[in-house]
């Protein structure tokens, strides 16, 4: 049994536009599956309706995690089962700092995994986590004691997402574009921070539109997406192909379907 399973899942905007028009996918436990698509192609909407956004209605079909329907679960439940969404656009906090946001994101899951009785990380346990988790990622201490993202870099916002990843220790990351607006020497840590922690704990569904991230992050599945579908998957070859000739054949396929 998969952990995570897509069936013939729709997506619509709130006002009812359909986003993603019925897709079908498993990602297991030490497995990376990469979606690329091109811009406007629907794969953001369906990194949010996986990780259970308000904003994005699923008007059929069915998210399974860990062989439970999470369809109805809001986005808590799903983030305490062990689902992870890393952000293209991680957004600021002002007034809460990195490290009470991780402290309380980790106790959140430990209280659900007891059964809903408080069961608080110790503070020394705690740091000794944190600072063993940012040295392996190249993240400064001095963002622990500042407001998360608020006047970081486009580098440490993507560092420190990878950084949430590390200590809340998912079962099934999402990652939405992680590799938007970084340098190469950015995309280098971020990259290997994620594939050290795929493996027998972890599964990954890496989200792109080119192959940048996938020379670091290496795919065992490639699924191109267009127009709210996967119209086409293979394995990491699949994205070779697309780096050379782009999405044209796949969208011309579709305007001669329309």
């Amino acid at each position: 049994m998969p952990l995570l399973e897509l069936k013939d899942l729709h997506v619509a905007l709130e006002d009812g536009t359909p986003i993603v028009k019925g897709v079908d996918l498993t990602v297991d436990a030490n497995e990376v599956h990469a979606i690329m698509g091109p811009n406007g192609s629907g794969k953001s909407t369906l990194s949010y309706a996986i990780a259970g956004h308000p904003a994005y209605q699923i008007t059929q079909g069915q998210i399974l995690f860990d062989g439970q329907d999470i369809t109805e679960a809001g986005a808590d439940e799903r983030s305490q089962a062990g689902l992870f969404l890393a952000f293209q656009y991680p957004h600021a906090i002002p007034g809460v700092t990195v490290t009470n946001f991780l402290r309380t994101a980790i106790n959140a899951v430990r209280k659900a995994k007891n059964g809903g009785v408080d069961d608080p990380i110790s503070i020394k346990e705690f740091r000794e986590q944190l600072f063993a988790a940012m040295d392996k990622l190249k993240v400064s201490r001095e963002l622990a004691s500042r407001y998360l993202n608020d006047g970081f870099s486009g580098g440490e916002k993507k560092r420190v997402e990878i950084l949430q990843m590390a200590m809340l220790k998912p079962r099934i990351a999402v990652l939405d574009e992680t590799d938007s607006g970084l340098d190469i020497d950015a995309l280098k840590v971020v990259s290997g921070g994620v594939q050290s922690l795929v493996g027998p704990e972890m599964g990954a569904l890496v989200i792109t539109h080119y192959k940048r991230i996938l020379e670091y992050i290496t795919p065992d599945h490639v699924h191109v997406f267009v127009d709210g579908k996967i119209v086409e998957s293979g394995g990491p070859e699949l994205a070779d192909v697309l780096e050379a000739s782009g999405y044209e054949r796949w969208e011309t396929q579709k305007e001669a379907v329309a």
